[in-house]
C-alpha cells in the first residue's frame, strides 16, 4: 500500500506514519506534504497513491481547497483535532474521519473498511465510486435506505425503495408515490431523502420531486434549456428539470 500523508505538524506526521506501518507492515509512505499548495503540486506530478491521510486544517488553509482545485483520484482518511468538519469530509473522497490524537484501533478499523471496499468492487475504487459510498462509510449505518415505514389508515406499511416511483413535496408535506400509484405521507423532507437514497437510482429533479430511474417514461427538451419529463405513474403536475440541473441529470442517466 502506497500512502501519502498531508499533515502540517511534523510530530503528528511522524506518529501517524508509525501507526500506519504498525497496522500495515508493508505500507510505503510516499511523502509527507504540509500545505494545500504543495499537495496540489504533488498530486499533479505523481500517480495517485493507494490512500491519502489528510489533515483538515493546514498551514495555508483547509484541505477541502485541494478538492476544489485539483483532481484527487485516491481514497482519503481525514485526520483532525476538530469534529465540526465531519459532514463536509464525507462529501468528498472520504473513507473515514479520525479525530486526533489518532487511536491505533480506529486507524486499523478505517484501513479494514477500505480493504473491504476494494475486495467488493472491481475495478479498484476511484473517486466517483467512493463518493457514492459515503453513506456506507459511516459506522452502524446501512449504505442507503432500502425501505420506508409509512402510515396507512390505522396500519403501518413497509415500502421497499425499489417499489417507489417518486417522492413528491406538496402543501408542506412529502408523499411517496409507489409504482402501483398509491400515495402515502412520509416523515422526511426531500433534503433528508436526498442523503438517504441511492443516488444511482434516485435523482432530485427539482424542489418538489425525487424520482426513481425506472419511473422516467420520457424526456423532452423544453424552453430556456429545461427538460420536461413524463413520469409513471402519471403526475398531473408538470415535472421539469431546470437548465442548471439538466447536465447533472443527463450525466446521471448515462448520457
Amino acid at each position: 500500500m502506497k500512502v501519502l500523508i498531508i499533515e502540517d505538524e511534523a510530530p503528528a506526521a511522524r506518529r501517524l506514519a508509525g501507526l500506519i506501518r504498525d497496522a500495515r507492515p508493508g505500507a510505503e509512505i510516499l511523502d509527507v506534504i504540509d500545505s494545500v499548495e504543495s499537495a496540489i503540486r504533488w498530486l499533479g506530478a505523481h500517480r495517485p497513491p493507494d490512500l491519502i491521510f489528510m489533515d483538515i486544517q493546514l498551514a495555508d488553509g483547509l484541505s477541502f481547497d485541494i478538492f476544489a482545485r485539483t483532481e484527487v483520484n485516491a481514497p482519503v482518511i481525514f485526520t483532525t483535532a476538530y469534529d465540526e468538519y465531519a459532514l463536509k469530509a464525507f462529501k468528498v473522497n472520504s473513507v473515514d474521519y479520525l479525530l486526533k490524537p489518532v487511536d491505533p484501533e480506529e486507524l486499523a478499523h478505517s484501513l479494514r473498511k477500505l480493504q473491504t471496499l476494494r475486495d467488493q468492487l472491481a475495478p479498484p475504487l476511484d473517486a466517483a465510486v467512493l463518493r457514492s459510498l459515503v453513506q456506507s462509510l459511516q459506522p452502524g449505518q446501512a449504505p442507503f435506505k432500502s425501505r420506508f415505514l409509512v402510515r396507512f389508515a390505522d396500519k403501518l406499511v413497509f415500502i421497499q425503495a425499489d417499489d417507489i416511483a417518486y417522492f413528491l413535496a406538496e402543501d408542506k408535506y412529502v408523499f411517496v408515490i409507489t409504482r402501483d400509484n398509491k400515495k402515502y405521507p412520509l416523515d422526511h423532507t426531500l433534503d433528508e431523502l436526498d442523503g438517504l437514497l441511492d443516488p444511482s437510482v434516485f435523482f432530485r429533479l427539482n424542489r418538489k420531486f425525487i424520482s426513481h430511474l425506472k419511473s422516467i417514461q420520457s424526456i423532452h427538451t423544453y424552453f430556456n434549456g429545461k427538460l420536461k419529463l413524463h413520469l409513471v405513474p402519471a403526475e398531473p403536475e408538470e415535472v421539469t428539470v431546470s437548465r442548471e440541473r439538466a447536465a447533472a441529470f443527463k450525466k446521471w442517466l448515462g448520457a
